[in-house]
């Protein structure tokens, strides 16, 4: 089936001639995309979000992403152990734009953009916040906005992110929620209350489960994700406080790459056909949608 669909795909080819000859026509495009597992391209190969490519990624036809399948509904593991979640939709909508296959690799959080950096992956796809301090290492190509969200648990009063002194806060290792925490207690600190304690774990899932056992007094997390963690926990938790702090995502890539570029072109493809909505509804986390997407757009 897959050789036919090639086939159908270099007949299209053959029929143009001149800048068209690197066309493919949307009838096999769409067969392809369908059997590689990704939202069928809005355009064909060879346009200019393809063409800024890094040459080993375009010679190869894959792009390899690191990713914590751990933080739904952003990217987590269905129950055949395949990645989902509205990033991992995303980003495949833009592989199929820019004509590659798709290869994501489960990581801990804290190791992707190091592993970015050295080469491992070509990017990083797991809701990283772009900041000033992250931008030092690797690129981030902005798609989103997400802002820090509390959790408490049910049947009693919800917790105040700004008078939680003395309590047990978890939160992902890594995370930017863990800086926040960290000046929330000094705050605590300095007006002579008790410092806020910090659990953390690498896994997004054993955040969610602390405060419904009893071993934390709240969690912290993407606006996103503690949304989805209340969502799922049958009245166990409840939402503390309102979102604050809003800050871009961005798909991490090493630094200098021509793949920002890549994948910023692919998101304006996307975002003017009409994929990127109809992901971020599909998901239900289209608050948090942009309607023009920027490279390095920390704003801390």
């Amino acid at each position: 089936m897959l050789m036919n669909s090639l086939n159908t795909a270099r007949r299209a080819a053959k029929s143009h001639t001149g800048a068209k000859m690197a066309t493919v026509s949307a009838t096999a495009i769409f067969a392809i995309a369908a059997l590689i597992g990704v939202s069928s391209p809005s355009f064909a190969v060879g346009s200019a979000a393809a063409a800024q490519l890094p040459a080993n990624i375009k010679k190869s036809g894959v792009i390899t992403i690191g990713t914590d399948t751990t933080y739904g509904p952003n990217e987590f593991l269905d129950a055949k152990g395949n990645p989902i979640g509205w990033e991992i939709d995303l980003f495949k909508a833009i592989a199929a734009d820019l004509g590659l296959k798709t290869r994501f690799v489960t990581a801990g959080f804290d190791t992707i953009i190091p592993a970015v950096k050295g080469g491992k992956y070509d990017v990083g796809v797991s809701s990283f916040t772009d900041t000033k301090e992250r931008e030092a290492q690797v690129d981030f190509t902005n798609y989103y906005t997400a802002g820090i969200q509390w959790a408490s648990a049910a049947g009693k009063a919800a917790v105040d992110p700004n008078n939680a002194c003395g309590l047990t806060v978890t939160v992902q290792t890594g995370s930017t929620e863990v800086d926040d925490i960290k000046a929330k207690s000094a705050t605590c600190t300095k007006s002579g209350k008790k410092a806020i304690k910090i659990l953390s774990f690498d896994d997004q899932n054993q955040v969610n489960s602390s405060v419904a056992l009893g071993r934390a007094g709240a969690m912290t997390a993407d606006s996103p994700i503690t949304e989805y963690a209340v969502l799922r926990s049958a009245g166990k938790l409840q939402l503390a406080g309102g979102i604050y702090g809003n800050a871009p995502y961005g798909f991490a890539t090493a630094k200098g790459s021509t793949l920002s570029k890549a994948l910023l072109l692919a998101l304006q493809d996307i975002y003017k056909d009409g994929t990127y909505a109809k992901v971020l509804n599909k998901w239900g986390v289209s608050a948090g949608g942009l309607k023009s997407f920027t490279i390095n757009g920390a704003i801390n």
